[in-house]
């Protein structure tokens, strides 16, 4: 390896922190979600979309907002040859809406939409916090009323069933529109700003730039402080209370339990109305699994024809690390059958019966054993692959056209069948485990 400087570097190549691989043992539980995910948006009828990696710098910093941590400090922002400033996505929305009003897939249109993959933040990392992370994200383009935000909740509420996580709460909120915002915002620098003393460095900066961001305050200092602000909830405009307590009636009809807190704010400047976030005590500090809301005004303010939206992400990783903390088994990527074959006649023919075996069995998974190896070494290799049945064929089997079938996950008892009834007798052996 040469390092800058034209010598040889003998330095260990490792990932880029914050960016971690995703082993094979891992993948299962990640392809559980995505699975699981994708079923459910069909159920729904929202389409898939996928859109770039990268995008215009100023496309997140006119929907984020220039002054929020993510555009400020944490996207991975770059010059291109071309000297465009572009930046690796921080989050799905604000790529989905360019797309969208691209395209012309608003015009005269209501839309439901939802897309995956990877995002980029220079975070510090920690568990359940990285610097490319993965999400889900689904939004629905087109529905002013508060039906489209129970039906999101309910969506991700079904999720969480269908994977059976049972340790998740909601919590919503509204923002109301951007003037009662406004409004409110200024009800908290006047008051913050009675209380500067008492302030962090960090709330100091935000009070002049994005003063709600206080109430998100980990600081246990500035509990009691912000414990005493303003409540949004009583600054509200009639129709945003309106569209708030016909949101809350829905979720109630739906059985859908909640908490309203009033504390709940969004990180990014493109959301009013509703607001809300699933969160689990089981994951520590990082808490938020699936956030979302109501950003009525971002198609508009992209460059699009006003356009009521709204929407939700989840984060993969700590989806995965809810999953496994339950202490179910992992899912299943074992194969249902592995073949053992020992002689030359018993491969030959052996790897031509996988092929049949695979066409009969479809989904089930057939793994040849590849290396060779006696018979008791490919058993153990067997046992390792987690399959459900060994198919153990020597040369003497292969030459009276028979197989030996080895329950791997049972007490029953070695077999002996024929090779033209072997996949009949594999699938009822597969439907019992």
């Amino acid at each position: 390896m040469v390092d800058g400087g034209g010598r040889m570097s003998d330095r260990r190549l490792q990932a880029v922190r914050g960016m971690n691989d995703l082993l094979p043992d891992e993948l299962p539980w990640w392809q559980l979600v995505e699975r699981t995910a994708r079923e459910l948006f069909a159920d729904y009828g929202y389409q898939e979309m996928r859109v770039p990696l990268v995008e215009r710098t100023e496309l997140f910093s006119r929907s984020i907002g220039e002054h929020t941590d993510i555009v400020e400090k944490e996207m991975y922002t770059f010059e291109d040859r071309g000297g465009d400033l572009l930046s690796l996505r921080p989050e799905a929305t604000a790529g989905l809406v360019r797309a969208a009003i691209e395209h012309g897939l608003l015009h005269n249109q209501k839309q439901r939409l939802w897309t995956a993959g990877a995002m980029f933040r220079h975070e510090r990392p920690q568990a359940g916090r990285y610097r490319q992370f993965h999400q889900i994200d689904c939004e629905a383009f087109g529905f002013e009323g508060p039906d489209i935000d129970a039906e999101l909740i309910q969506m991700s509420a079904r999720l969480w069933r269908r994977l059976g996580i049972r340790d998740v709460r909601l919590r919503v909120n509204s923002l109301g529109t951007p003037e009662s915002r406004r409004a409110y915002r200024a009800r908290l620098v006047e008051y913050f700003g009675q209380h500067r003393a008492t302030l962090d460095a960090d709330s100091l900066r935000r009070l002049e730039s994005n003063p709600l961001r206080i109430l998100d305050s980990r600081n246990p200092a500035l509990a009691e402080v912000i414990g005493r602000a303003p409540v949004l909830t009583e600054h509200l405009d009639p129709d945003s209370r309106g569209h708030f307590e016909r949101f809350c009636g829905l979720l109630e009809a739906c059985g859908v339990p909640y908490e309203v807190d009033p504390r709940l704010v969004r990180g990014l400047d493109y959301y009013s109305r509703t607001v809300f976030e699933w969160s689990t005590q089981a994951l520590g500090a990082q808490d938020a699994v699936c956030s979302g809301g109501r950003y009525d005004g971002l198609v508009a303010q992209l460059g699009g024809e006003p356009t009521p939206a709204i929407g939700w992400a989840l984060g993969i990783e700590r989806l995965v690390a809810l999953l496994q903390a339950a202490g179910g088994p992992a899912p299943g990527a074992a194969p249902g059958v592995y073949m053992v074959l020992a002689g030359e006649r018993a491969e030959r023919e052996g790897l031509a019966l996988a092929e049949r075996l695979r066409d009969a069995l479809p989904g089930a998974g057939v793994q040849v054993n590849m290396g060779g190896g006696s018979f008791k070494s490919q058993l153990k290799r067997a046992d390792r692959s987690g399959a459900a049945v060994a198919v153990v064929i020597g040369d003497d089997e292969a030459a009276r056209g028979v197989a030996a079938i080895k329950p791997l996950r049972s007490d029953a008892g070695q077999q002996e069948c024929g090779i033209a009834g072997l996949a009949e007798r594999l699938a009822e052996l597969l439907r019992r485990n």
